[in-house]
C-alpha cells in the first residue's frame, strides 16, 4: 500500500458514518505545530474562533474576522495530515444570507484547503446549511450554547438545565441534523438533555460540556493543557503547561542576566586553520 494512501485525511462523511461507534476526538488548534501533534491522536481538529480569545486576548468571539480564520485554517492545513480540519465560520460571514454563507465558505475551502466549515445556530441557520450542503460545502453545525451571540445571551452560562427550556433546543439539534449537517457540537448543555439530543438525530454529536453519551468530544487545546488561566467547569486539564513555561522563561531571564547563558557550547568559535 502506498504512503499516500496510508495517510488519507478523514472526510465529514467518514465522522458522519461514527454514528454510534469509536467515540470521535476533537481538539482545537490554530498553529502548524500543535497541528501536528493534535494529528497524530485526533480524528478532528478545529481551527475555532475560539483563536480571537485565545491567540488575540479578545473578550469575546466576536470580533474575529474571516482573513483571521483562513489565516490560521492555512496553518493547520499545513502541520496536518490525517485529521479532517474543521474551519469555524466567524460572526458577521455567513448570518446575512445563505449567498453570503456560500461566497465566505467557498473562501475558507478554496484558501485553506480543509475539509469542513462549522456555524452557528439551529433552526434560523437550517436554510443555510441545506444551501451550502446541496452546494457541496461540509457544514458541521453547532447549538446549545452559542459564543457568537453572547451579546444576545448575555453570558456564557449553561443551557437547558431547566426543562421547561428544552424544546427549542430539541428542535434547533433536529432542524440542523435535517438540513444535512454531518455532525453538530452540543456546547454547555444539561447532561440530561444532550443524552438526549444523542440518541434523537442520526448524526454524530460532539460533546463539550454536555455528555459522556455523546458521540465525541472537543476541548480548547489551551484550555486542557493548563495554558488558560481561567477555563470553564466542564474543562479537565489533562497537563499544567501555564507553570512549566513561566519556570522556564524565568530561569532563561535568570540566566541572561548573570550571563551564564549562553555559554560555550552555545556559541561558533573561529575556524582552526588548516595545515
Amino acid at each position: 500500500m502506498s504512503v499516500q494512501s496510508d495517510m488519507r485525511r478523514l472526510t465529514a462523511p467518514d465522522i458522519r458514518a461514527r454514528k454510534g461507534g469509536e467515540p470521535i476526538v476533537m481538539l482545537t488548534s490554530y498553529h502548524a505545530h500543535t497541528a501536528s501533534i493534535a494529528d497524530k491522536h485526533c480524528d478532528v481538529i478545529l481551527v475555532g474562533d475560539s483563536l480571537g480569545m485565545v491567540m488575540h486576548g479578545l473578550e469575546t468571539t466576536v470580533p474575529v474576522t474571516l482573513d483571521m480564520m483562513i489565516l490560521q485554517g492555512r496553518a493547520v492545513m499545513r502541520g496536518s495530515r490525517r485529521a479532517l480540519v474543521v474551519v469555524d465560520m466567524p460572526f458577521g460571514s455567513y448570518e446575512a444570507s445563505k449567498e453570503q454563507a456560500f461566497m465566505s465558505a467557498v473562501r475558507v475551502l478554496k484558501e485553506t484547503g480543509c475539509g469542513a466549515i462549522k456555524l452557528e445556530g439551529g433552526k434560523r441557520m437550517a436554510e443555510t446549511i441545506r444551501f451550502l450542503v446541496e452546494r457541496g460545502v461540509p457544514v458541521m453545525a453547532h447549538v446549545g450554547l452559542t459564543p457568537q451571540s453572547i451579546n444576545t445571551i448575555g453570558s456564557f452560562r449553561a443551557q437547558g438545565r431547566d426543562e421547561a427550556d428544552w424544546g427549542p433546543i430539541e428542535q434547533d439539534t433536529l432542524a440542523v441534523s435535517q438540513a444535512g449537517a454531518f455532525s453538530v457540537v452540543i456546547e454547555a448543555v444539561a447532561e440530561p438533555l444532550a443524552r438526549k439530543l444523542t440518541g434523537a438525530v442520526p448524526i454524530p454529536t460532539i460533546g463539550i460540556g454536555a455528555s459522556n453519551a455523546c458521540d465525541g468530544q472537543v476541548l480548547v487545546m489551551e484550555d486542557m493543557l493548563g495554558l488558560s488561566p481561567r477555563v470553564p467547569k466542564f474543562v479537565k486539564r489533562y497537563g499544567e503547561l501555564g507553570p512549566g513555561i513561566d519556570k522556564a522563561i524565568a530561569d532563561y531571564a535568570a540566566e541572561v542576566r548573570s550571563r551564564a547563558f549562553p555559554g560555550p557550547q552555545h556559541v561558533y568559535p573561529m575556524k582552526v586553520p588548516k595545515g
